[in-house]
């Protein structure tokens, strides 16, 4: 039976200076993504490393601030209410990946303004880069020992893990399974998708599809949030209930994006 080991929340101590995990996770996160940016930029007309930079701050922008104000309204609006300035203690912790995600793709607006593109331009080049970030994000979930799995059902399950600080029941490591598919997963899903020249919105359309269904499933594996519970018909979860419209708007999408047929690059480039 595996056992959660406890780790030091801070991840390297220089001096006074001290580095926790979770900001470790973020720096890897925008580093990753900033370097897979720079590198898709060079088989991509119109895109510069200058303006890859600024996407990057944009979207650390979006994802620091839509992640917080996500968390907050979806999941703690009623702490908010009663303590408004707790919106902004966010060393207690508290990120939501959907909040995230509305905050980046309002960010990626202002990117494409300043930039002269169209949001889906950017949205399109910028998704395959965005699954390392979450991958980075679930395996600082795991290191905090935040969000751990439901009981688990047989328990020569080999990776049935013991979370002490929670209690002694074995359970999924669901930050792990999430890291895989949310992950490791699609970006290997995305970077193929993307390898060629796809119409406008397909890309966006398929990282909508793959993280709904991603974290769908995994929810099965997850325990509840212990103010929420399950919210729908006795088994849907707050997080299924908000991933479920990201798989329907992909879908729509997908189907729109081919029905269009607008290419920004390739040979079948619309100029």
């Amino acid at each position: 039976m595996l056992v959660f080991p406890e780790f030091d929340p801070v991840a390297v101590s220089l001096g006074p200076v001290k580095v926790h995990w979770y900001g470790l996770m973020y720096v890897l996160a925008f580093l990753t993504a900033y370097a897979l940016a720079t590198y898709r930029a060079k088989s991509r007309d119109g895109w510069t490393a200058e303006m890859v930079s600024d996407l990057v701050f944009y979207g650390a922008i979006g994802v620091i601030l839509g992640g917080r104000i996500g968390y907050v309204l979806f999941y703690e609006f009623d702490k908010f209410l009663d303590n408004p300035l707790w919106l902004f203690q966010v060393w207690t912790g508290g990120m939501s990946f959907h909040g995230g995600f509305i905050g980046v793709m309002i960010a990626m607006v202002f990117f494409a303004r300043k930039y002269q593109k169209t949001a889906f331009q950017t949205l399109d080049f910028i998704a395959p880069c965005v699954p390392t970030g979450l991958f980075f994000g679930r395996i600082g979930n795991f290191i905090g020992g935040e969000l751990v799995g439901r009981p688990v059902e047989n328990l020569n399950y080999p990776l049935a893990m013991i979370f002490p600080h929670v209690d002694n029941i074995p359970r999924h490591p669901s930050q792990l399974y999430q890291a895989l598919g949310e992950g490791i997963l699609l970006f290997i899903l995305l970077w193929w998708f993307s390898a060629k020249p796809r119409p406008r919105m397909a890309v966006s359309a398929v990282f909508l599809m793959g993280y709904g269904l991603a974290r769908f499933f995994v929810e099965f594996f997850r325990e509840p949030d212990a103010d929420q519970g399950f919210i729908l018909l006795g088994w849907v979860t707050k997080g299924q209930m908000l991933s479920f419209p990201m798989i329907i708007i992909g879908l729509w999408m997908l189907w729109y994006a081919y029905r269009r047929r607008i290419y920004d690059w390739g040979p079948q480039k619309n100029t």
